[in-house]
């Protein structure tokens, strides 16, 4: 058997700089992937994107004008989805937040629904909490979107300008009460008359989407759809 020069580089330093599996930690998986085909296949669809009255959209019924409103994956305690999303969030593991995007972009496009949709628009963070963070994860998650699903990101068009304490640990009514004049819209051009799809990591009560989401349906002439990484059950 005969091995190219590139092959044997691409082993020797295998040997010094593995590439392993976030979700299983086996080494037997190519250097673009994020998990393996095992752990891929672990995650669970909720396959909303393609679904009109989803779960996602049906949370919203009453609340706040949605076109359309989806999650990629359900969120349960203990999961690999989980642990992707700890990553994220507390871990400073951006890829997590690349392959999210990039998995929700794959689930976009096999649906005609969002075909409309002109730009990404992250929801923001707080400056201190981003600052805290060193990033914000909604953001990252729009770039892994990009990457495969050719839209632009609007990052500054929508600002968070109350700083919020985690709710995590709060029930619905609070979380409500907690998003009162959290958001203000700070280009209002850049969103007018365009179709905007808000992004964020998780929904639970969808309480802070529907606080960012009230404050992007100020702008003039605006459709607003909603998509997440994951969706409590």
């Amino acid at each position: 058997m005969v091995f190219s020069a590139e092959k044997y580089l691409a082993n020797f330093l295998h040997l010094f700089y593995p590439h392993n599996c976030e979700g299983c930690g086996t080494d037997i998986i190519g250097d673009a992937y994020f998990l393996c085909a095992r752990c891929l296949h672990r995650l669970p669809e909720t396959r909303f994107f393609q679904s009109p009255a989803n779960p996602v959209e049906k949370l919203f019924y009453g609340r706040l004008r949605v076109t359309h409103a989806a999650a990629t994956y359900y969120f349960t305690k203990d999961s690999l989805l989980q642990h992707l999303l700890i990553q994220l969030k507390y871990k400073g593991n951006k890829e997590a937040g690349y392959f999210l995007g990039r998995m929700m972009a794959y689930a976009l496009m096999k649906t005609q629904r969002f075909k409309d949709v002109d730009v990404l628009v992250p929801l923001p963070l707080n400056k201190k909490k981003e600052h805290i963070r060193g990033y914000n994860q909604a953001a990252l998650i729009c770039e892994g979107i990009a990457e495969i699903w050719h839209k632009p990101v609007l990052k500054d068009a929508v600002e968070r300008i109350k700083f919020t304490e985690t709710q995590t640990h709060q029930n619905r009514a609070s979380r409500w009460q907690n998003m009162d004049g959290v958001f203000a819209l700070t280009d209002e051009n850049a969103l007018k008359n365009r179709h905007i799809l808000l992004i964020d990591d998780v929904i639970t009560t969808g309480a802070t989407l529907e606080a960012c989401g009230s404050t992007i349906l100020k702008a003039e002439g605006v459709l607003l759809s909603i998509a997440a990484a994951a969706y409590t059950i």
